[in-house]
């Protein structure tokens, strides 16, 4: 085998491993998830996409949501921990905020995600701060000029996990500028995670109120 399991992440890290499906092959992806199957391991799958997803021969017990391009294998219980929410400024940005969701149900966390509350119609996310308000985490998901980010900052007592996207065009394309927005912004307690990396949001915030609780 050309990949080794990291086993013990979780009890070590208090995050699960997970499979980082870019670059790989359908046979890499293959022999990976037999080798946890045969182990009786669950597992994450991310950045899988739908042709990849398509040509596996065994991915019949695999829960795939082509949105994010995340697959579990193994039982899902419902989860059971909460505090943890996501906010996305467009529907446009939700194959990012669908794939912190996911990682973070995978754990067993129950997070919400409120859609399409961008700056441009700054009422739809005023309308919905009461049930932000409850959220001891909040990771905000935005492209463009990435404003969402220091906007929900300024209204609430959470930390916020900024979550640039590359959603956007001119000079916005890439997701630069909102990274950069999320590095710049004067709104205390934002944290920046990399262009697109809802997993990396995700895991952050498991370690945040994991870190809480102890």
């Amino acid at each position: 085998m050309d990949f080794q399991f990291d086993r013990e992440r979780e009890q070590r890290t208090g995050v699960p491993e997970a499979v980082f499906c870019t670059h790989k092959s359908t046979a890499q992806i293959e022999a990976i998830v037999a080798v946890a199957r045969a182990e009786g391991h669950r597992l994450l799958l991310t950045r899988l996409d739908a042709e990849r997803h398509a040509a596996l021969t065994s991915a019949a017990d695999l829960d795939y949501d082509p949105l994010s391009g995340t697959a579990i294998l193994g039982a899902q219980s419902p989860p059971s921990r909460g505090g943890i929410g996501i906010v996305a400024a467009g529907t446009s940005d939700l194959p990012v905020a669908r794939e912190a969701a996911r990682t973070l149900a995978f754990s067993g966390w129950q997070a919400p995600v409120i859609a399409d509350v961008g700056v441009a119609g700054l009422w739809r996310l005023t309308s919905r701060l009461e049930e932000i308000h409850r959220w001891k985490v909040v990771i905000a998901v935005a492209g463009m000029e990435g404003a969402l980010f220091s906007v929900v900052a300024g209204l609430i007592a959470a930390p916020v996990i900024a979550v640039p996207t590359s959603v956007g065009y001119g000079v916005a394309q890439g997701g630069t500028t909102a990274l950069h927005a999320a590095l710049a912004s004067c709104s205390p307690g934002v944290v920046v995670v990399n262009i697109d990396n809802g997993f990396g949001a995700a895991t952050a915030a498991i370690k945040m109120l994991n870190a809480a609780a102890a």
